[in-house]
């Protein structure tokens, strides 16, 4: 996922490149969106929890969901059974969309999603690395970073939003785009790194292979980029599968 810089300024114009058109928006309509940048930047846990859940059932609504009786659905199962069943004691619950869509996510109340096309293409050592990696993003807050920025992105097409608390703040059209842009948020490659190693460091922990990071990051980079939104969310590279290697070649 690429890098990014979240800023939060006095200013929603400042924030929000659709302030360039300052002269459409009515001052208070500026002001609301001001508000609702500021409560971007002040997201709290619980905020975040709240609005993970309305994605969460959102996204849920939208895709065909794999009934628990499915290959699919048993076979995350047991791959879920192995990685455990809470985030930094927040419960996960664990679910399979039925696309030919390569790609996976997890969101701060413990939804994990997982692409029934990334489970034909893996074998479950690697689903089981990818899935640990967005775990990570989780665990290590990224996840909420992130999602301050999809929200500040989001503010300013929510003028004209009735008071209702933070999530209550979209609509279903802004919930579906906030949605979105979680889902395909871009990390830092620092981030990257961490999410990559925590993934390790959780499996290492579990006494579990931790290779199918590597074989999985090798079989993301030889796809075609048009295949996989997690290409471009959550870049493979040789270099990324290298350094996996070098800790289980180290058993550090």
């Amino acid at each position: 996922m690429k890098p990014y810089r979240f800023v939060i300024a006095a200013s929603a114009c400042s924030l929000f490149a659709a302030c360039s058109n300052v002269s459409s928006l009515d001052p208070s309509s500026l002001v609301q969106s001001g508000q609702l940048a500021t409560q971007a930047a002040m997201l709290s846990d619980s905020d975040v929890r709240a609005l993970s859940d309305k994605s969460c059932a959102q996204l849920d609504k939208e895709n065909t969901v794999a009934p628990a009786n499915s290959k699919y659905q048993k076979r995350l199962n047991k791959i879920a059974a192995q990685l455990g069943d809470n985030i930094n004691g927040t419960p996960v619950n664990y679910k399979v969309y039925m696309t030919k869509e390569v790609n996976a996510w997890a969101m701060a109340n413990g939804c994990v999603r997982v692409y029934s096309g990334l489970m034909d293409m893996m074998n479950d050592n690697e689903v089981r690395g990818v899935v640990g990696h967005e775990m990570g993003h989780v665990a290590l807050g990224h996840t909420k970073k992130a999602m301050q920025v999809a929200y500040a992105t989001s503010a300013v097409r929510s003028v004209t939003s009735s008071a209702g608390g933070i999530a209550g703040a979209l609509s279903g059209s802004q919930l579906g785009e906030f949605s979105e842009k979680l889902i395909n948020a871009q990390f830092s490659q620092s981030q990257e790194s961490a999410a990559d190693d925590y993934s390790f460091d959780l499996q290492k922990k579990k006494n579990l292979d931790p290779s199918g990071l590597v074989t999985a990051f090798n079989k993301l980079a030889q796809m075609d980029g048009g295949q996989s939104s997690m290409l471009s969310s959550h870049p493979a590279s040789p270099a990324r599968a290298q350094h996996i290697q070098q800790r289980i070649a180290s058993n550090q």
